[in-house]
This record gives C-alpha cells, structure tokens and sequence, in this order.
C-alpha cells in the first residue's frame, strides 16, 4: 500500500476540488462560454426601439434561450413599440410606420418579457386596447428599472 504525504494528500484534494469546480461551472454555464444573465433592457424613445429588438435577438442567440431572463421596460415614446400601430409614428430612414407585433410576438415566445409604463400610457392617451398582449403594464418605467437593477439585472440602453 502506497504511503501518502501530507503535501501529497492536500495536492490530490486541491486537484479534485479543481476538477469539481470547473465541471461545475461548465455544467452551470450558458452556452458560448458566457454564465446565465439577468438583464433589463431600457427602450424610452421609439427610434431605438428597432436596434434594440436587435440587440435581444442576437443576445439570445448568443446565450442561448434558456440562459438569460431578459425584461423590456418600455416609457416615453419607446412605450409605442407595444402599441398595434405605433401610433402613427414612422421610421425616419424608410417612412414606413413602425409595426412591431411580429417581432414582439417572437422574442416573447423565446422568454422575454414586456413591461409598459402606466404613466406614459396616461400621460400620452394610449388605447389600452391596442397595447401588446405580451406586454405588461407597471405603475413607472423609470422606477421598474431601477428596482430591477436593485435585484441584481444589468441594465443595457440600446
């Protein structure tokens, strides 16, 4: 029988504490490399809105569905991305009204959520008829991205 050492003995459970670990965190980890994510994306003006939808599309796909939680707080002219029509809003670049629905429809089906501020929707008469199906409402935009900040969601302004 083989006579361990001390330092041969704390070398073998360093070693196996290692390789526990890194299965561990290779286990636990979204794919690409990247760990599972908490973030709240701010959409406060409807121009952006389009990169911003973008932007989730491509975060998702880069993290993988399943590995991130990703909320939509929508306020000010942003909050018209929810809104069937936009209101008549148009893009600057195509003069086309910006429409949406589609996208919205998409990302909510991969696990995003959408949040629409209660005083915009006061503030500019919204029709809350015409607002998303996948779109919840909060009491402010501004304050639900901070308390999501406060419970631990990186915040990401497209």
């Amino acid at each position: 029988m083989m006579k361990l050492t001390v330092q041969k003995t704390l070398l073998l459970i360093a070693t196996a504490m290692l390789a526990l670990g890194l299965s561990t965190a290779q286990a636990g980890g979204a794919k690409n490399g990247y760990s599972k994510q908490k973030v709240v994306y701010h959409v406060n003006n409807i121009h952006s809105a389009k990169g911003a939808f973008r932007n989730i599309k491509n975060h998702l796909n880069a993290v993988g569905d399943e590995n991130v939680e990703i909320i939509v707080v929508t306020h000010s002219s942003g909050a018209f991305s929810l809104v069937d029509g936009a209101m008549g809003k148009k893009d600057p670049k195509s003069g086309k009204p910006y429409n949406f629905n589609d996208t919205i429809a998409s990302l909510a089906n991969r696990g995003v959520k959408f949040q629409i501020c209660a005083n915009t929707i006061r503030g500019k008469k919204i029709d809350k008829n015409k607002i998303s199906e996948f779109a919840e409402i909060v009491p402010s935009g501004v304050a639900q991205v901070a308390e999501l900040e406060q419970n631990g969601y990186v915040y990401l302004k497209p």
